[in-house]
């Protein structure tokens, strides 16, 4: 069972996910999703990225897809024993495996070709239907995404 430092609570409109962070395999990325949910840099962006039956891709405040926060980008951290499946919440990245900052997704359904190949760093273990329940689309075909609430630690949450 998760602790409250690694519980992410997520607030979409629709209602909360829960998101257990998974340090041991992923310090790095770990450590980079709490130091932005306490600046509040998730809060307000948008879902800028859904595709039906693969993921939802958020963490980028200008909606576009290239955006990312102004800390340095992440080495990747692959597990082998740790597989992309539903409600698997990976770090996105461009085709370097080093590149990840901000930007995750999460998965609507298993992606084996992941796995091994983009970093997780949590699982979502309530609050999945709010998840499935996003507006579908990407880049600019999106007029009017769904947007992250807020985004805070389960030990720092009032």
């Amino acid at each position: 069972m998760a602790t409250p430092e690694n519980t992410l609570y997520m607030d979409l409109e629709s209602g909360r996910v829960t998101i257990e962070l998974l340090p041991e395999i992923a310090p790095l990325h770990v450590e980079r999703v709490k130091t932005l949910a306490a600046q509040g840099f998730y809060d307000g962006t948008p879902f800028h990225r859904v595709i039906d039956g693969f993921m939802a891709q958020g963490g980028d405040p200008t909606g576009t897809g290239t955006g990312g926060s102004d800390l340095p980008d992440l080495q990747a951290e692959f597990s082998r024993v740790y597989k992309f499946e539903r409600g698997t919440v990976g770090a996105a990245r461009t085709s370097s495996p080093n590149s990840a900052n901000s930007q995750f997704y999460i998965m609507f359904a298993p992606a084996p070709h992941l796995n091994g190949q983009y970093t997780i760093w949590g699982q979502v273990k309530d609050g999945m239907e709010h998840i499935d329940a996003l507006k579908r689309g990407e880049g600019r075909g999106m007029s009017d995404p769904d947007r992250i609430v807020k985004v805070t630690l389960a030990s720092d949450a009032k």
